[in-house]
């Protein structure tokens, strides 16, 4: 009998001996057997520490208003599996990604079979679908680094560097310098790359060298300016652009929507796009989980920041949005992460911490979060749950109208946050 995705997701989670091997060896011989190593489309590859998902999706979006067929892999999902693959902006359906899974195992091979991880698997099964789907241009997430991550197995056609930051410090190191090394991996000889971080380390424009990439860094090449509450000014290559705010709240998705115009100028002799279609790309363009209120009075706010420059970004938000009642934090993050760093960051702008334990092996346990909540600031309320639907119910019993509740620390937060309060979502 056939498996349903749900099986094949199961299946592939005990497949490999670890959740995360970075390396290219294994999948590309998988992919050479599935003849995907030589796709015919432009590609357009993401990398950075944070901003990858909304850089995609702006993408994504402009050029689906340009009139390009779309393909586009993220990771990872909110609420269901289907979101890491999409075709012009929607979720791709079951039959297909199962269609994928099967084809990916046979290529494995029989005896001895080319061992996979989890992420490898998605990323064979997004490129499979898109070769077989025709699509015009892909625009693909890296999941970890960028150099040894299973997305930079293509060549791209444009690279992009959101910003460098310090997280996933096991595999990356804990310095910007090597990290900018891995990230810049996915540049390739005479191909544009674009970085948007403000305050670029060095080894962005050393590697670019080094490879023979075309680098154009923000503030050097293109720059951007807010004019109001409606429009922001974007210049660079010889062009002036007058352009509605994103359609995603944050002031940062502006430094995301300008290194997207910046990469699209670019790329404009293989995929030109006109200053109308980037005007509606950015009107239109939508993303759950990212500075999202999802119920008001009292407020509920959802984002999926999960290390030190995500949380400085969920604060310039909070500042520039006050409320008159006390804020309430639904907050867990994994233990690989800098827990106390974003903690510290975010302490000053929360009245009181609700903590609830995440699932699985690289979870952090409540009294660990709870101790260093407490060393942070010992007289601060700190409540423990023993999962989220308590958790809800408590807030919702002791919370007021005028009160807000920030969700953060986690994709697995917001991802329970929404299935408890959005049962809706959850359909495809």
């Amino acid at each position: 009998m056939k498996k349903t995705l749900a099986e094949w997701l199961s299946w592939q989670e005990t497949l490999h001996l670890s959740e995360i091997d970075l390396g290219l060896n294994r999948i590309r011989k998988v992919a050479n057997n599935l003849d995907l190593l030589s796709p015919t489309f432009p590609i357009i590859t993401v990398a950075g520490t944070n901003g990858k998902g909304s850089t995609v999706a702006l993408f994504e979006s402009i050029l689906n208003a340009q009139g390009y067929k779309t393909g586009s892999y993220t990771s990872p999902h909110l609420i269901d599996y289907n979101e890491r693959i999409k075709l012009n902006t929607v979720n791709v359906k079951d039959d297909l990604i199962v269609e994928a899974f099967e084809e990916i195992d046979k290529a494995r091979g029989v005896i001895d079979p080319i061992s996979l991880t989890y992420f490898e698997f998605g990323t064979l099964a997004a490129m499979f679908i898109f070769i077989k789907q025709k699509i015009d241009v892909v625009i693909l997430e890296v999941g970890l680094g960028g150099r040894l991550d299973a997305s930079n197995l293509w060549d791209t056609s444009l690279a992009i560097i959101t910003n460098i930051g310090i997280d996933h410090v096991d595999w990356l190191g804990d310095d910007r310098e090597g990290i900018a090394v891995e990230k810049a991996g996915i540049m390739r000889k005479d191909t544009p790359a674009v970085c948007g971080d403000l305050t670029p380390p060095n080894n962005i424009a050393n590697e670019a060298q080094r490879i023979g990439a075309n680098l154009y860094q923000i503030n050097h090449n293109f720059s951007y300016q807010k004019n109001d509450d409606r429009t922001w000014t974007w210049e660079g290559f010889s062009k002036s652009y007058t352009l509605p705010l994103p359609a995603l709240a944050g002031a940062f998705q502006l430094n995301n929507a300008a290194t997207v115009v910046a990469g699209l100028q670019a790329v404009n002799d293989i995929l030109p796009t006109t200053q109308e279609s980037i005007k509606q790309g950015l009107k239109k363009i939508t993303l759950m989980g990212r500075l999202q209120t999802i119920h008001h009075n009292p407020e509920w706010l959802i984002d999926v920041a999960h290390n030190p420059h995500a949380a400085k970004e969920l604060t310039k938000h909070l500042q520039a949005h006050t409320i008159k009642g006390k804020s309430i934090a639904l907050f867990s993050m994994l233990k690989d992460k800098d827990i106390q760093q974003v903690v510290a960051i975010m302490d000053q702008h929360i009245d009181e911490w609700h903590i609830v334990e995440l699932e699985g092996s690289r979870s952090t346990e409540l009294s660990e979060l709870k101790e260093i909540i407490n060393e942070q600031n010992p007289d601060k309320a700190v409540v423990a749950h023993q999962n989220f639907s308590n958790a809800i119910k408590s807030i919702k019993s002791s919370s007021n109208l005028q009160d807000r509740v920030v969700a953060f620390g986690s994709f697995l937060v917001v991802s329970e946050l929404i299935k408890l309060m959005r049962p809706s979502t959850q359909g495809k």
